[in-house]
């Protein structure tokens, strides 16, 4: 079955990043002059996706603003000439589909997904956290992923090496390479101690899920933190009846960690079309005072 839907979970506070994210979104950060969560939407849409359900919480409206239109900031850039801007500025409204759904507690990943499920009823759905934005080599990660549920029929994961210093952060899975990029993924544990930790491949940032998922989040408790984990769904699935992982070919970067936002933005300003050159000199000079 072809994927046509995504849910994005964009509700956390972002504290990680404070205080820039005390009244700008996180996902709302500018990765050079895109915020990060339009890359994520481009994506999807790339992927194929038709209709996203993005998962807001209080003080998010300006996701919603980003994507809806602006008549008066487009009928000033007609009238000062800037034919390219306000085309721009419009494809963004015209990207796809996009629904809101505030979730009125933060109780977790696995709670923000449950929320969608009558968005997405009885069909295989995306979900792109909103704290990644990967940069494409050839595919989106997204579509990489879509291919393979297509391919296996079983819930699908994009799966990263991870340092072993940093597998407690993530999770860590029992992952059995099939062929290149592609592994059988049979168990996983969230936020993982030293004992058990399984390897060192995490799931970062994307998967695709049968619909069968929320009958699994229904009866999972709260897990680390205190909230309830997708992990923790995902690894029922994983366990009853196999999930696969794809290590997406993308370039990852977590929106979420300071470092992370800085990395993004020069790595993404090193290839922008307007100021690549520029900004590639700038870092040359910078670089001898260093």
């Amino acid at each position: 079955m072809k994927i046509k839907k995504a849910v994005i979970p964009a509700a956390g506070l972002g504290t990680r990043v404070l205080p820039a994210s005390k009244a700008v979104p996180k996902e709302m950060l500018p990765i050079v002059d895109k915020p990060a969560i339009q890359y994520i939407v481009e994506e999807a849409v790339a992927s194929g996706i038709e209709d996203i359900l993005i998962i807001t919480s209080r003080g998010k409206t300006t996701l919603e603003d980003h994507f809806d239109r602006s008549p008066e900031l487009e009928s000033r850039l007609l009238a000062s000439g800037k034919t390219d801007l306000y085309n721009q500025v419009v494809d963004i409204a015209n990207l796809c589909n996009i629904q809101y759904l505030r979730q009125k507690e933060t109780k977790g990943l696995g709670h923000a997904v449950y929320c969608a499920r009558s968005f997405v009823g009885d069909e295989p759905f995306a979900v792109l956290y909103g704290d990644d934005v990967i940069i494409p080599k050839e595919k989106p990660a997204t579509r990489e992923l879509c291919d393979a549920f297509e391919e296996f029929g079983l819930g699908t994961v994009g799966i990263k090496p991870v340092p072993l210093e940093l597998i407690h952060k993530y999770c860590s899975l029992d992952a059995t390479q099939l062929r290149e990029g592609i592994f059988q993924v049979r168990d996983m544990i969230e936020k993982p101690k030293p004992e058990e930790v399984i390897t060192n491949y995490a799931i970062l940032g994307r998967c695709v899920l049968p619909a069968a998922i929320f009958s699994v989040l229904e009866n999972t408790k709260p897990g680390a933190g205190g909230e309830i984990q997708l992990t923790d769904a995902m690894r029922v699935l994983a366990q009853r009846e196999g999930m696969i992982g794809v290590e997406y070919s993308g370039k990852r970067y977590d929106m979420g960690n300071k470092l992370g936002v800085l990395q993004a933005i020069v790595e993404v300003g090193l290839k922008h079309p307007e100021i690549g050159e520029e900004f590639h000199q700038y870092l040359l000079e910078l670089s001898k005072s260093l």
